[in-house]
């Protein structure tokens, strides 16, 4: 499973300490002459995952198997917590309204299936007899 990455705004820009100059990650921008000098937090990056072995298990490994299925089932829950974060979630209200909605046109399709499915099987009546 791939691993989730971030990417930077192209607008995000590291500060230097001493003379106050603008630096991107690919270009050196002028000094600015703003009084803001506070740098804009940078997201940390994190450690490469290790490589993995195309071969099968060695002599021994049958317990390393299940540690890699059980660090493979906890990043993928971390995975899910990190997206879980993402998602919008609807008011009470906007939920109540959708559902609503949502029984009504049950409803209205279920009688109008209802109503058509009386009508065909009375006309297969008619025409059988």
């Amino acid at each position: 499973m791939a691993r989730l990455q971030r990417k930077k705004p192209v607008s995000t820009k590291k500060k230097k300490k001493g003379n106050g100059a603008a630096t991107s990650d690919t270009a050196v921008a002028a000094p600015e002459k703003s009084s803001h000098k506070s740098a804009i937090p940078l997201p940390k990056k994190k450690a490469p995952m290790p490589a993995r072995r195309v071969g099968g298990p060695a002599k021994g490994e049958s317990s390393g198997k299940l540690k890699g299925l059980f660090d493979q089932s906890l990043q993928f829950l971390r995975e899910v917590k990190v997206e879980l974060k993402k998602v919008a979630w609807p008011s009470r209200k906007q939920t109540i309204g959708s559902t609503v909605v949502v029984l009504a046109l049950v409803f209205i399709i279920s009688a109008f299936l209802g109503i058509v499915d009386m009508g065909l099987s009375k006309l297969v009546r008619l025409v059988l007899q």
